[in-house]
């Protein structure tokens, strides 16, 4: 669980209940704000107020198939134990679960991480905490909030999850937990949709240990991921690269001027590299955004300064405009965050301070929905303390996003988006397929026998709309 950074070096990481958790916010002197982009708008749509949820905790929304926005509060609801919600783009809330809906918790508690959506329009995620031997779970949700514990961890196999899972190109989910495995250090695993699991790799310290974050399958089929602690030079943390089948392979350790201390996974741009954040340390101490090629050669692209643009960043998002977007937990002009955009050479420019008003310490990137603008939570915050969700927009287009986002010819593909009814046609880097109109948010598809690898697009009676991501043809 990641804490803002100090001048000094990077604290031990004290790990907390997400109901005890404490943030060490440093004082740092004003300076200059950094120019804000220009045509960007500001919205707090929602607080928290503790019976609907509190502390959005590491959960990055995500966009379901009827166009709303899913998320989950790691304290807070029916039980204070957390809750699952979704909420439309206007701001109109509604608490699909509460957790710890009986005695012992069995169904879980203490959400973290966010949810991801499946191939199925179901979501998915873990808890931290819960379950059949309290050590967390893993879940699925309905849109409509009808929950199905799939697996509760039993230490041997991992236990208190704090990243999202995500769904292969298999068909089955990927994840990591902070703690348990054979070497009680954290672990990599496979899930079936039916709730099978199995540990594909246990940290032992040497090639890392606390993996905090969710996995990213890259382009190449494997999936690549982080470590908070752990590594050849002293416990810094690791970016590493993992096989399905579980082949584990260390691609760079932190050594500290780097960065150290990794919360936050990784994302993959369209020149085949990955881009992330490390939470602390770098040249001036606050936390760093580094690039990183496939064969583990790193690059610093900036160093957080701590006051100014923020400390403690999170997960990058890769916006539709080739830019990344994220947020910092603390430090900028009020002390409670930042919203941030970086080009991919590191140029950085601050687009909000949050006021504590507005919100305050995100604990999570943003995620951008396919009407083109950006929304994220905070953890703190808002009218009641208790977290906030806001939107920003940017004035960039809406776009489609596809679920999955790689598969075979013949693989069923969900289209999202905005506006769809009336859609006219579908291609697959060119190559045109039938399709279906399930509603205004929704289209379904197959991927064309003479598809290759690249953008999916939409035509509708308004506009052109192009998938964020490259669409991958796989064998």
């Amino acid at each position: 669980m990641k804490r803002p950074a100090t001048s000094l070096k990077p604290l031990e990481h004290t790990r907390l209940h997400a109901l005890c958790l404490t943030l060490l916010v440093a004082v740092l002197a004003a300076g200059v704000v950094p120019p804000s982009a220009s045509a960007q708008t500001f919205t707090s749509l929602l607080s928290f107020n503790g019976a609907n949820g509190s502390i959005p905790l590491n959960a990055v929304l995500v966009q379901g198939l009827d166009g709303n926005l899913y998320g989950t509060t790691s304290a807070g609801g029916a039980h204070g134990q957390g809750t699952v919600f979704k909420i439309n783009p206007s701001g109109t809330l509604t608490t699909l679960y509460n957790f710890c809906a009986n005695s012992n918790c069995t169904d879980g508690s203490a959400p973290q991480g966010g949810l991801v959506l499946g191939t199925d329009g179901n979501l998915y995620g873990m808890t931290f905490s819960g379950g059949a031997r309290g050590t967390g779970t893993v879940y699925k949700i309905t849109p409509a909030g009808k929950l199905t514990t799939l697996y509760s961890f039993d230490f041997n196999d991992g236990y208190q999850p704090t990243g999202a899972l995500v769904q292969g190109t298999d068909g089955n989910f990927y994840g990591t937990t902070s703690f348990g495995g054979a070497h009680l250090l954290g672990n990599v695993f496979k899930m079936t949709p039916q709730g099978a699991v199995t540990n594909l790799h246990s940290f032992d310290d040497s090639d890392g240990s606390v993996p905090e974050s969710a996995l990213i399958q890259g382009s190449d089929g494997n999936f690549y991921g982080t470590t908070y602690d752990g590594g050849s030079s002293g416990g810094y943390g690791t970016v590493f690269k993992i096989t399905p089948s579980g082949v584990l392979t260390t691609l760079h350790v932190f050594n500290e001027t780097d960065g150290a201390k990794i919360t936050d996974g990784l994302v993959e741009a369209s020149d085949g590299n990955f881009y992330g954040t490390a939470s602390y340390s770098g040249s001036i101490g606050f936390g760093t955004a580094y690039e990183i090629t496939p064969a583990g050669v790193l690059t610093v692209l900036n160093d957080f300064n701590g006051t100014t643009d923020g400390s403690t960043p999170n997960m990058l998002l890769l916006g539709t405009d080739g830019n990344f977007y994220s947020t910092t937990i603390s430090a900028g002009a009020n002390d409670s965050g930042t919203i941030f955009e970086m080009t991919p050479e590191g140029t950085l420019t601050v687009l909000h301070n949050f006021t504590r008003a507005d919100g305050a310490d995100p604990f999570a990137g943003p995620t951008q929905g396919t009407d083109g603008n950006f929304y994220g939570t905070t953890a703190f915050g808002g009218t009641d303390r208790d977290g906030t969700v806001f939107r920003l927009e940017m004035g960039l287009g809406p776009f489609v996003k596809t679920v999955p986002v790689a598969g075979k010819v013949g693989t069923s593909v969900k289209i999202l988006g905005t506006n769809l009814t009336g859609a006219t046609s579908v291609t697959f880097n060119g190559s045109a397929v039938a399709f279906t109109v399930v509603s205004a948010t929704e289209i379904t598809t197959t991927v064309p026998v003479s598809a290759t690898s690249g953008s999916v697009d939409v035509t509708t009676p308004e506009r052109k709309l192009t998938s964020n991501v490259a669409f991958q043809v796989t064998q």
